[in-house]
């Protein structure tokens, strides 16, 4: 069923709630002194004049952090490494020096937003400038600058996975052998809305209270507990109204939240802070940027026989909580994507340089894999004379379950079933007919197809709690979060199916610390899986526990009941009772004294679940005018499974979305630095290039499902097939228009002056 978001009334009303339209009774404005230095020293810092602006209540530095006892943010990732992590201790202010621009130095709180700014502007820094590395290879060599004293080479970690003498044993017996050099270029996630907080400190309960942009509030408060105030968790609260967009940028502990709720409980009031663009650009966190060596041996016949990735994973000037992921736990999941590949092995290590942190963006690692995997196949194909869609159904695993050589079990998929049905929904077979068109008007077409296999769960365990309120109505309190999603939609109607309820009786509760018991938030596309499939688990619980209060109240044993349209029936004589009076009179303890104080009221918690793997097959043709490198995406199909569809339009949006964001990279956006000086180059929406709709044409969506025991829905996750997908497609789509000038390699963002440059080498 495809229901209307209820989402979309308020929104398109102008009624949504972000955190840049709340304000608090007396509250401070904060604004946040930034390096203008890629790499130096903090020699001093003068706040003179600075607190002489009317209005300014207080302008603080890293020293006054310190002398509260203010930690260190926190790297959560934990992997075994064959090099263990640096400790790069971030603070919420610079600490000596500053190792990017935009890392904090100073912050500024005042009465009115333009007093914070005219004060943040008379801060006078005095630097003494570092020599500056941005670019990750460089950054290894000897005799470059050290970011960190105790990351020689400034390597942060080192990490290895699968078995390397097998490995290479099988390129030594391989009859083709084809290495890339490939670049996934560095990204911003750019949500529409920028990130924004309050901070609040209630005295009487000696409780700080966080209203952020956040996409996993409980992970935040845990790591500001733990790591950066030290106290207990309950006094900590952390709620996210509606967020507009995340792309996994907002799941992370940033240092303004450090910041405003420090503040908030130094001046006992509350403090407000609103990222203009070209702050968020350079100061919040950035995505991708890992180059790869990679080959791929196939037997004489194209069958693969292992595939071997080195990675140079480029870190940022800190290690922000998720960050090394990409590199190390998350891109294994996926290496190979569909194909039977007897052997892998993987090396990856993470660099720092002085440029803004990386961490999760959408897909985070697995759209990584899937393209090394993808343009190897492509290459092969080219070089070794296989039809490239033969050569993927060849190899793509055809039997459940299987094992890949990094011990993922994929219980489900129709492989090559997706290959087949995109290669006919794309028009494969008179391709040539449209290539010939195309000549004849002096434009190069080119047809790419490519496959991605997600890896999606996120956390292995989530929360979902049910009440039953005194007013008839039924909240659903989960874990996961939507920061734009519909999830409020989707929810609602598993939970009104299942409980056999209107769905104006629910209420969806989600990232509230106080309301929410526990959570792991949003991000691995694990929102229906682990998000809904809780929900399902603890819903089916809560029938269960009700039936006994139902078979009090009709006088029959639990056996003779029925539960349908949300009430429990005789089977005898069609008694009937509905749950909502069942929870009314579960709430009289001395009535039902088993079920406790909370009646038929239920908290489920699901631990070590599995993966889903959501998967699918992709098709794009482009054409290319020569003369000055324009490129036009032209068509786009996509078959994919995701199993059981709980709202196909939501589901058909996500993938809409994913595959703008993939074409986006693959076509335009790149995060450039000045190499000298560290500054960022594209720190504007003038200088950084993102997708439009008038760039694409209607895309073609054809689901194929194949439902998974992974949870109670059959469901696999949606949030992040169509950013893994696109890259390769459009890719190799421009690669097969090039075919004639012998250009067989091209690194992404193909844009139309990278593709003018190669078009004149060729010729």
């Amino acid at each position: 069923m495809s229901a209307y978001r209820f989402e979309d009334e308020r929104f398109l009303r102008g009624k949504g709630r972000y955190v840049a339209d709340i304000n608090r009774e007396n509250q401070l404005y904060a604004k946040i002194v930034r390096s203008i230095h890629g790499h130096a020293k903090i020699i001093n810092i003068d706040i003179l004049d600075a607190l002489t602006v009317d209005g300014v209540c207080g302008i603080y530095l890293e020293d006054d952090l310190a002398k509260d006892g203010v930690g260190p943010l926190p790297c959560t990732t934990k992997f075994v490494a064959e090099q263990p992590l640096v400790v790069a201790e971030r603070y919420a202010l610079a600490r000596d020096k500053v190792r990017y621009v935009g890392d904090p130095v100073a912050l500024v709180l005042a009465e009115t937003e333009m007093a914070a700014q005219e004060a943040a502007e008379l801060v006078l820094v005095d630097y003494e400038a570092l020599p500056v590395v941005v670019n990750p290879m460089n950054s290894m060599q000897d005799g470059n600058p050290l970011i960190w004293s105790n990351a020689p080479k400034n390597i942060a970690y080192r990490f290895k996975k699968g078995e390397k003498e097998s490995t290479e044993a099988a390129f030594h017996g391989a009859a083709h052998i084809v290495e890339l050099d490939i670049e996934n270029n560095r990204v911003m996630a750019l949500p529409i809305e920028p990130r924004a907080g309050i901070g609040e400190y209630d005295p009487e309960n000696d409780v700080m209270r966080l209203i952020c942009t956040a996409q996993g509030v409980h992970a935040i408060r845990e790591q500001l507990a733990q790591s950066v105030f030290s106290i207990d968790e309950k006094k900590i609260q952390i709620s996210a109204p509606d967020v507009g967009g995340g792309f996994g940028l907002k799941n992370f502990l940033f240092p303004e939240w450090v910041l405003l709720l420090w503040a908030s409980k130094k001046q006992r009031r509350a403090v407000k802070w609103v990222a203009d663009r070209a702050e968020d650009h350079a100061a919040s966190l950035h995505g991708r940027d890992i180059r790869t060596v990679a080959k791929l041996a196939l037997d004489q016949e194209g069958r693969f026989l292992a595939l071997q990735a080195n990675l140079t994973a480029n870190m940022g000037a800190y290690l922000s909580a998720g960050g090394p992921n990409a590199s190390t736990n998350s891109a294994p999941t996926a290496m190979g994507g569909i194909y039977k590949i007897p052997s892998i092995y993987m090396e990856s290590v993470g660099v720092f340089t002085n440029t803004t942190p990386i961490d999760a963006y959408r897909g985070a690692g697995k759209p990584e894999a899937n393209f090394i995997i993808e343009r190897l196949i492509d290459t092969a194909a080219l070089r070794c004379k296989f039809d490239p869609v033969e050569l993927r159904l060849l190899n793509a695993i055809d039997e459940f379950p299987h094992e890949t050589a990094f011990g993922m079990r994929i219980d489900t998929g129709a492989f090559k079933e997706n290959i087949l049905k995109a290669s006919e929904h794309i028009q494969r077979n008179s391709f040539k007919e449209r290539k010939n068109i195309a000549q004849k008007k002096g434009l190069l077409r080119g047809l790419g197809v490519g496959c991605f296999l997600e890896t999606a769960r996120g956390a292995p365990q989530e929360g979902v709690g049910i009440k039953f309120t005194e007013s008839g109505k039924i909240e659903i309190r989960v874990g996961t979060e939507s920061n734009g999603q519909g999830h409020e939609t989707t929810f609602k109607q598993i939970a009104s199916t299942r409980l056999g309820v209107p769905i104006e009786v629910l209420e969806y509760i989600q990232a509230d610390t106080e309301r929410v018991a526990i959570g792991f938030g949003h991000g691995g596309a694990r929102s229906m899986h682990m998000g809904a499939g809780t929900m399902a688990l603890a819903i089916d619980l809560a029938i269960e526990k009700a039936s006994r209060v139902a078979a009090t109240l009709l006088q029959t044993d639990i056996e003779e009941l029925s539960f349908d349209k949300g009430a429990f029936l005789t089977s005898k004589d069609q008694r009937s009772v509905s749950i909502i009076e069942v929870a009314s009179a579960a709430r009289n303890s001395d009535l039902m004294p088993s079920l406790g104080e909370n009646g038929i009221d239920t908290f489920y918690k699901r631990e070590e679940a599995p993966f889903t793997f959501p998967n699918g097959c992709h098709a794009a043709e482009v054409e290319i005018d020569p003369d000055t490198g324009s490129l036009k995406l032209v068509d786009y199909v996509m078959v994919d499974d995701y199993g059981t569809l709980v709202n196909s339009a939501l589901t058909e949006g996500q993938l809409h979305g994913g595959v703008v964001q993939g074409i986006g990279q693959a076509l335009e956006e790149f995060v450039a630095f000045d190499p000298e000086s560290g500054q960022l180059l594209s720190g504007s929406l003038m200088d950084y290039t993102a997708p439009r709709a008038a760039s694409f044409p209607f895309f073609k969506a054809h689901f194929q499902g194949v439902p998974t025991d992974a949870n109670l829905l059959g469901v696999k996750g949606v949030g992040q097939a169509g950013c893994i997908a696109a890259p390769q497609v459009i890719t190799h789509a421009v690669l097969n228009a090039l075919q004639d000038y012998n250009i067989d390699h091209i690194q992404m963002p193909i844009t139309s002056q990278s593709l003018w440059r190669s078009i004149q080498a060729a010729s």
